[in-house]
């Protein structure tokens, strides 16, 4: 039933307390506590304890006092150490890197300059091997030729057969010549000297009357000189006097040779290949 107390001070039921119930209350509350304390509390002996080895570093502190403190300390000193070695290491290994790969400006530069010079020797003995090789052939080719060693009168039918029935790499030299015309005669002389001195070309002449040229080609072409090497013409001299006179020796014609690439003069020709050449020199006169 409710009072006039319980309506001025309202039914405030929830704060009635009996002492049963508190006894209850703090009866649960021990044993909770109890319990708390029973599951925190670590076994000894069993896996949780051997599993916190204290020289493991965990990455945080397993115990809060001054020994976990002093642990915690000391791990955290090893691995500063480790780590100070393993940075040392990768220091050496880089300067054994470096003292192996890099060089000066001055040592490449000498290098490079050893490289030029055993470039430039290289080069050297191939050109002399090959310049050996090349005079050899040389010297094979010019043995093969045929030998003359005198000046060849040709006749019409002749003349075909004299350029295009000869080894290819004979060089004939045919002079068109007529007595009465001026320097057709010194011509002549000179082929008879250049006929000795250079015995492997063959040296021919021939009169414009028997090669039946024009009348106009005798009186303005005259002398003429022409080459020819392999049945083809290679080069072509009209009126030879215009550049040497009327009055010349067979020095003066050779040397015009030589000019134009007709010749070769015995002063560039090598040693190995005048071993084969003869060594008299022409003592024909040209009157």
């Amino acid at each position: 039933m409710t009072t006039l107390d319980d309506k001025l001070l309202g039914e405030k039921t929830q704060y009635y307390a009996s002492s049963s119930e508190d006894e209850r209350s703090n009866d649960g509350d021990s044993d909770r506590e109890d319990m708390d304390q029973t599951e925190q509390a670590p076994v000894q002996g069993t896996a949780l304890e051997s599993s916190q080895d204290p020289s493991i570093w965990q990455g945080q502190a397993t115990n809060t006092g001054p020994k976990g403190v002093l642990q915690d300390w000391r791990r955290y000193k090893q691995l500063e150490t480790e780590h100070r070695a393993e940075q040392q290491a990768e220091k050496v290994a880089l300067v054994k890197k470096l003292v192996v790969t890099c060089r000066s400006d001055l040592n490449d530069g000498q290098e490079s300059s050893q490289q030029e010079e055993d470039e430039v020797e290289l080069d050297d003995d191939f050109l002399r091997w090959y310049r050996e090789q090349r005079l050899r052939e040389m010297q094979q080719v010019s043995n093969s030729l045929p030998t003359f060693g005198q000046v060849l009168d040709l006749s019409r039918s002749k003349y075909v057969d004299a350029i295009d029935k000869e080894n290819k790499h004979v060089l004939v030299i045919i002079h068109i010549y007529e007595h009465f015309v001026p320097g057709c005669d010194a011509v002549n002389g000179c082929f008879q000297c250049l006929a000795q001195d250079h015995p492997r070309v063959k040296f021919c002449r021939i009169q414009s009357s028997e090669a039946e040229v024009s009348h106009t080609f005798t009186s303005k072409g005259l002398p003429a000189i022409l080459a020819y090497r392999g049945g083809q013409l290679v080069a072509n001299f009209l009126r030879i006097t215009d550049q040497l006179g009327e009055d010349f020796f067979a020095g003066d014609l050779e040397s015009f040779f030589v000019e134009h690439g007709l010749l070769q003069s015995k002063a560039d020709v090598p040693t190995v290949l005048q071993q084969d050449s003869p060594d008299d020199d022409s003592d024909f006169d040209v009157d």
